[in-house]
């Protein structure tokens, strides 16, 4: 697995989806998630040589920095947040047991940045199970949990974000933050697996 295949099936995945991400957050949010996302990826794929060029950790810390800076509304610190905090916590060693201390480690960060947990109708609502198939080493399950976790988020009230606004109208639709964690944890492990 190298960082540029890796950083370039992520980036053009969420692209590839920017307008069904934009649909599912004009059902709920701002209708801005997919625009938002396509222009940070498009950002760090223009950078790509330069990101590369890192070791992975230093390449998903300048991929968090560029999420950050070109990504407007809540997905860019929050992305941003989750990018570089996986980078400084994963070291130079890519393991199972690290990858899942990393992702551990920067939910922390984005449940304290974005103030929510689980079960709020939120990317956590992916990312946490995802994690936790990490943790217990079923990585066999890590597709099936994403994409598990992110239809459990149609039937869910929205607590936080634009989202809670709406109230019970939030419900019956997929966060759309859930389904681009769900977009990432697939890119990421196709090219794991060696399907991209």
């Amino acid at each position: 697995m190298t960082t540029r295949l890796l950083i370039t099936t992520v980036g053009s995945r969420l692209i590839e989806h920017a307008d069904e991400l934009t649909r599912l957050d004009q059902a709920i949010g701002d209708g801005d998630h997919g625009v938002n996302m396509r222009r940070g990826f498009e950002a760090v794929l223009a950078d790509l040589d330069a990101i590369a060029a890192k070791p992975l950790n230093e390449a998903l810390k300048q991929v968090g920095m560029t999420l950050v800076m070109k990504v407007g509304g809540a997905s860019g610190p929050l992305y941003g947040t989750l990018f570089s905090e996986i980078g400084k916590a994963l070291g130079d060693e890519v393991t199972p047991a690290t990858v899942a201390a990393a992702v551990d480690a920067a939910i922390q960060k984005v449940k304290a940045r974005g103030k929510s947990d689980i079960g709020q109708k939120t990317m956590l609502d992916v990312l946490v199970p995802v994690q936790a198939a990490i943790a217990a080493g079923n990585l066999g399950a890590i597709r099936t949990a994403a994409a598990d976790a992110a239809a459990a988020t149609v039937p869910m009230k929205a607590i936080r974000g634009r989202a809670s606004f709406l109230g019970d109208r939030s419900i019956g639709h997929m966060d759309p933050g859930a389904r681009s964690s769900q977009l990432i944890v697939e890119s990421v492990l196709d090219v794991v697996e060696g399907r991209a």
